[in-house]
């Protein structure tokens, strides 16, 4: 844990560490610890924090021009500063495909997810007609939780007037991002935004289309698979997901984390880098270099 001037809160997170400076800015350091059904995993992952940091920083800083963000520099590969912002206690998910927790929700028999209809005769990864969005609650601890347009908005979590302004961010980021993934030759299967407000402003929070926060199908074969009932190849957590619940593990109570081995920690950590080269078209170069404080004061001093 570090310090620094001016500080005025702390918050460790599963995955990142976040200091608050002067209650007017962050400072988030993205750690290789790796989270899955909401439990961090006994493991660091090599090169995850600097991974995920990048690509974070890399679509923050391509679409600006569709909603302003909280992002001011990067003075580290694993480091972010930017600006505080009043979190929506939501977050907004968006699947343009039936996969991941849709697929489940889908394959148990249910066809309603967080008050969307979802069409009937489809199979796992499928491509939905339109993109739907299936927002979440967002929890301080334990397990986010499905929710709909209308619970969100009776329960004034969020107004309707933010909230409909949230969708439409929603759906043009997902855009965006499908754009950029088509041109790498990958398919932005799923992801999900947060929002906050800044001096009245909706602003775009946090990271994303990472790894942790998106699911990637490659473009190439995409077609010929579903057609063959075969699974998709794709870049994300979800591999870690699968190998948990084959290992019996899906958050709940009782449950015990499986060991990771070496080979398997490695795995992970190619696969990561794997996704930032894919998704970036830039070569990854490992930085070994420590989190210095000193760099990161020269940063907010520029601010403060």
């Amino acid at each position: 844990m570090l310090s620094f001037k001016n500080q005025t809160a702390f918050y460790k997170g599963k995955v990142r560490d976040v200091y608050t400076i002067k209650n007017k800015y962050l400072v988030m350091l993205a750690s290789d610890r790796i989270s899955a059904f909401d439990v961090v995993l006994p493991r660091p992952i090599p090169y995850k924090g600097q991974v995920l940091n990048q690509i974070a920083a890399y679509f923050l800083n391509a679409t600006r021009d569709i909603v302003p963000n909280w992002l001011i520099s990067s003075p580290h590969p694993s480091v972010s500063i930017g600006r505080l912002c009043q979190p929506f206690k939501v977050e907004m998910v968006v699947r343009g495909y039936l996969a991941g927790h849709a697929a489940r929700t889908y394959q148990s028999g249910l066809r309603m997810l967080c008050g969307v209809k979802l069409p009937e005769g489809m199979k796992e990864n499928d491509r939905f007609p339109k993109p739907i969005i299936t927002p979440t609650t967002k929890a301080s601890e334990g397990h986010d939780e499905d929710i709909s347009r209308e619970e969100i908005i009776r329960q004034k979590i969020v107004s309707e007037e933010h909230y409909l302004e949230l969708e439409k961010y929603t759906l043009a980021l997902y855009q965006r991002g499908q754009e950029m993934a088509n041109k790498q030759g990958l398919i932005l299967v799923d992801t999900k935004y947060e929002f906050g407000l800044y001096n009245n402003e909706i602003y775009l929070m946090d990271e994303i289309h990472t790894p942790d926060s998106s699911r990637y199908f490659y473009l190439d074969g995409y077609a010929e698979r579903q057609s063959r009932g075969e699974e998709q190849k794709q870049l994300s957590k979800e591999f870690v997901r699968r190998w948990l619940i084959e290992n019996g593990f899906q958050g709940k109570a009782g449950q015990a984390i499986p060991a990771m081995s070496d080979e398997w920690v490695n795995q992970i950590s190619e696969r990561y880098i794997e996704l930032y080269e894919k998704v970036t078209g830039k070569k990854f170069e490992k930085n070994n270099l420590p989190i210095e404080t000193e760099v990161i004061e020269k940063a907010l001093h520029a601010l403060v």
